[in-house]
């Protein structure tokens, strides 16, 4: 699955939707440092979910002794944040929900290169050829179904099918989603946006429209719908607390590379004036090692990027079947374009 291209496009998606945001106040690990160590504990601008930068912090710390301090916000608005800070940025890591902003920074040159010892750890297909940012997790879009309510055999082949007259009040979607945002720019991309307007039109038509990704599987679960659209690690997650046995809906993936199948990464770099280079090149190193890419998919239930680490439960990376062409990251449209046209729609 080669995903180098995504990275050249994505930048433009990543810089059409930054919006200048102040950065959430110093979260989890800046009380941990003792004045005496301030200078060595390492600073990490992180877009991630709160629990899965904790989990993979604190595991770091208790490996190497070295502190962390974690500064959390949107992906899009830390790597701005960046940009304008220029060399004067207190970050030393970047750690993102999606690729696209670290190509951004990575373009600007306000990346720096990893060590060979961090890049080794992972197919290279899942890192910037230049080494200055790399791949740590993969999620999935899939659909949760309740087979009480719409049988296996029921559901459609193709993602598209969702926005027909049969599937009226029977599927949920989450419009506000980032991953659902991304999904649409590979729609436009893919598919053109004429088609990919008549699709969310039918959606918005038939469909029902849930706050976010956890309210639409808990429909999924009560049986409101039939269906929904959402990241696997929502299913996957819940599953692991209650037990896949005691979960009233299931997973399907249309399995033929269709665009309901696509596949996003999530990624971290070294911002440039970083002034912990060795330990930042530690955090990367950790990050992509067995270990610590053991800790990000326990937490987070989306799939490392290091093939020698267990997804247990979940379906095998090496068995999803994504669209080639959305795999290829960057060559989604301009976000803008995607958001522009969930407000035409009336989604947004």
């Amino acid at each position: 699955m080669k995903l180098h291209t995504y990275a050249k496009k994505a930048a433009v998606a990543a810089a059409s939707v930054m919006v200048v945001g102040a950065l959430a106040a110093c979260g989890n690990g800046g009380d941990n440092a003792k004045d005496g160590d301030k200078e060595k504990a390492l600073t990490i601008y992180s877009g991630q979910h709160t629990e899965v930068t904790e989990a993979l912090t604190k595991e770091f710390t208790k490996e190497t002794g070295i502190k962390v301090d974690v500064r959390e916000g949107s992906s899009n608005e830390l790597a701005h944040q960046v940009a304008e800070e220029g060399d004067k940025s207190p970050a030393d890591i970047i750690f993102t929900e999606e690729t696209a902003p670290l190509v951004m920074l990575s373009e600007k040159g306000l990346l720096e290169k990893i060590d060979s010892k961090a890049l080794d750890n992972m197919d290279d297909q899942y890192e910037d050829p230049d080494g200055t940012w790399v791949g740590l997790l993969a999620r999935s879009r899939v659909v949760a179904y309740n087979p009480d309510v719409v049988k296996e055999s029921e559901l459609p082949k193709t993602v598209f099918d969702f926005a027909k007259p049969e599937w009226k009040d029977k599927v949920a979607y989450v419009p506000t989603s980032g991953a659902f945002t991304n999904q649409i720019s590979a729609m436009i991309m893919l598919y053109g946006e004429d088609e990919t307007k008549q699709w969310l039109e039918g959606l918005k038509k038939y469909g029902k429209q849930y706050k976010n990704n956890k309210i639409a599987l808990d429909a999924v679960e009560k049986g409101d719908v039939g269906a929904a659209l959402i990241n696997n690690y929502y299913w996957d997650n819940e599953a692991k607390e209650k037990g896949a046995d005691k979960m009233n809906s299931k997973l399907y993936y249309f399995g033929n590379g269709d665009i309901g199948d696509m596949i996003s990464l999530s990624g971290a770099g070294i911002v440039k004036s970083s002034s912990h280079k060795e330990e930042a090149q530690k955090f990367m190193e950790f990050a992509t090692e067995e270990k610590g890419q053991q800790v990000l998919t326990d937490t987070s239930s989306q799939y490392p990027l290091n093939s020698s680490v267990d997804t247990k439960d979940m379906k095998p990376f090496s068995e999803l079947n994504p669209p080639k062409e959305a795999l290829d990251l960057g060559e989604y449209s301009d976000g803008e374009q995607a958001l522009e046209l969930l407000q035409e729609v009336g989604l947004l």
